[in-house]
């Protein structure tokens, strides 16, 4: 995402990446204003009774008071639903922006940003010039390939070995298999960038024959073998949450969560320096006992989500004053989504309260 202009109650942003619709979806709550080119259809001058048929849409800054905004986990378009505030025609009316990558929008806020807000877009600046790594789990009879994007784990694509190799002549069997990864070598560097770091991984030795069959054909690209206990997206979890390739992921905002998060699941069963819920957060941070606030980046934004009677948005600000790191979390990981199950927002502590 890149930063073009920006004041006390005013961002123009440039969204360079999916993850970055994710972040600005985050930004765009009700109440504030995003401006943008769109289209609408111009009925002015066409004749009445064949206004909606005859009108031609024409490309035009339209500005919208945010209502609503949607946007599922990895599209391509957010959509920003809202009332014209300013626009050649139509004013007032209902409109939808349909936001891209490669869009150019301006944010408004008359209430300015908050901190939070800023440290979000400062993250996301910073980590756009991070690479996306792929992640590859491979069994004998079936390969899935995952992208970690600075926000989440995203399922690309499985190939599955019809039989799997396992029963009839042995021959046959190895033939099988080496068609299947051959093909689906192939399909893999079609559907990765030649930039991307590519991890291979799996509790077998399949994931060794795969890389020397993509490397037969591409010799160019990087490629980390990895063991794991697990398949499937259990594998690709635990190459993240175990640090089993941080010399490529250590720098994701993805893998920083988790650590922290697998940090705060051990605490709780060992009954450590941790706090959820209500009660327990509000005396911790009276205390100043917390190091690390974690909370659902949704939850934060969420005007309904109090704590002591304040919104949590504002409830956090106290953070600053006592010390404390506040790192915003995304659902779109295992962990993200049993930190929402704790109630959205968790807390590790310099010492065990009593």
């Amino acid at each position: 995402m890149q930063l073009l202009k920006q004041s006390e109650q005013h961002w123009k942003l440039r969204i360079d990446s999916e993850d970055d619709l994710w972040v600005l979806a985050r930004f765009s709550i009700s109440g504030r204003s995003l401006a943008m080119l769109g289209e609408r259809r111009d009925t002015t001058t066409a004749e009445s009774g064949d206004r909606a048929k005859a009108a031609e849409r024409k490309k035009m800054w339209i500005q919208l008071r945010i209502i609503t905004t949607e946007y599922k986990t990895y599209s391509n378009i957010l959509r920003v639903h809202g009332t014209i505030e300013q626009a050649p025609i139509d004013v007032g009316s209902h409109h939808t922006h349909l936001i891209e990558v490669g869009d150019e929008i301006e944010l408004h806020s008359l209430s300015g940003f908050p901190e939070y807000d800023r440290l979000l877009l400062e993250e996301t600046m910073t980590s756009d010039k991070k690479s996306n790594v792929s992640i590859i789990v491979v069994e004998n009879d079936e390969i899935i390939l995952f992208e970690v994007t600075r926000r989440g784990l995203r399922e690309g694509a499985t190939w599955t070995m019809r039989g799997g190799g396992k029963r009839g002549d042995i021959r046959t069997s190895e033939s099988v298999a080496k068609s299947f990864q051959q093909q689906v070598a192939k399909e893999i560097l079609s559907a990765t960038s030649t930039t991307k770091p590519m991890i291979l991984c799996g509790p077998g030795h399949a994931r060794e024959r795969l890389r020397n069959v993509i490397l037969s054909i591409d010799s160019q690209r990087t490629i980390r073998l990895v063991s794991t206990s697990m398949a499937g997206r259990s594998g690709a979890n635990e190459i993240i949450r175990d640090g089993l390739a941080d010399e490529l992921l250590s720098q994701h905002a993805i893998s920083k969560e988790i650590k922290l998060l697998e940090e705060v699941w051990l605490r709780l069963s060992k009954n450590g320096a941790v706090a959820y819920g209500e009660k327990e957060l509000s005396r911790a941070m009276k205390e100043g006992a917390i190091q690390t606030l974690l909370v659902s980046a949704d939850t934060l934004r969420n005007p309904e989500a109090t704590i002591d009677g304040q919104p949590v948005s504002s409830w956090v600000e106290a953070i600053s004053e006592i010390g404390a790191e506040l790192v915003q979390c995304s659902s779109d990981h295992d962990s993200g989504e049993q930190l929402n199950n704790m109630g959205g927002i968790i807390a590790l502590l310099r010492y065990k309260m009593v």
